[in-house]
């Protein structure tokens, strides 16, 4: 799996956030995304999963050997975890989970039990999500990323509201489930990216040419 950038712009009005980014991320070559405040890193990811349109240039997925991907196709290959997110606060932990299941059933065989047990809150499985404190719905986030059954997995600031238990619950999750995965990483915290072979700097397309 390739995901193709080439000469994606994204403009606010009058600011553009990001000019002439031309990049590819590629399955087992896991990657940080990085750069100041305002330098576009969760508007490249958001783009990436197909939510907005980017000003100019052109976003694919191509799976391999270089078969392009549908646009309406892409949702089905992505995984994404990000502050802006929003759960279904009004169901259960268990109903979130078959719910998100219904579309994009868990890796490996795992069953719902298996989850709620691989992210440590089957104890809360009957509660409902609005209840949960900012660190269990990260992790919970988080947990729907590694575990579902898709090639790219996105995620944003991923230790977020964790505190260091769940960080390093966060940091062996992620290195048991990224073989075989195209991974991208949006953070400026070095521990949030360990695993990553390359980093990707936004701000030298800050104030690149369109």
């Amino acid at each position: 799996m390739q995901i193709v950038l080439d000469n994606l712009s994204k403009r606010f009005g009058n600011d553009w956030i990001f000019k002439g980014l031309t990049y590819t991320f590629e399955t087992n070559k896991p990657c940080a995304v990085v750069g100041a405040n305002g330098s576009g890193k969760s508007t490249l990811l958001q783009l990436i999963a197909g939510i907005g349109q980017p000003t100019a240039g052109k976003l694919a997925y191509l799976a391999y050997p270089d078969k392009p991907l549908p646009t309406e196709q892409w949702y089905k290959q992505i995984a994404i975890s990000a502050p802006y997110l929003e759960l279904i606060e009004e169901f259960t932990l268990a109903e979130l989970v078959r719910f998100h299941t219904q579309f994009k059933p868990l890796r490996g065989g795992l069953g719902r039990q298996d989850f709620l047990d691989a992210i440590e809150l089957s104890h809360a499985k009957d509660k409902a999500v609005q209840y949960f404190s900012s660190g269990m719905k990260q992790r919970l986030k988080l947990g729907l990323v590694f575990y579902s059954d898709v090639p790219v997995m996105l995620l944003d600031e991923p230790t977020t509201n964790l505190d260091a238990q769940a960080t390093n619950w966060y940091k062996k999750t992620l290195e048991n489930n990224i073989k075989d995965r195209l991974c991208v990483i949006c953070s400026n915290q070095p521990h949030e990216y360990e695993v990553c072979e390359s980093v990707l700097d936004m701000m030298q397309w800050k104030n690149a040419d369109a």
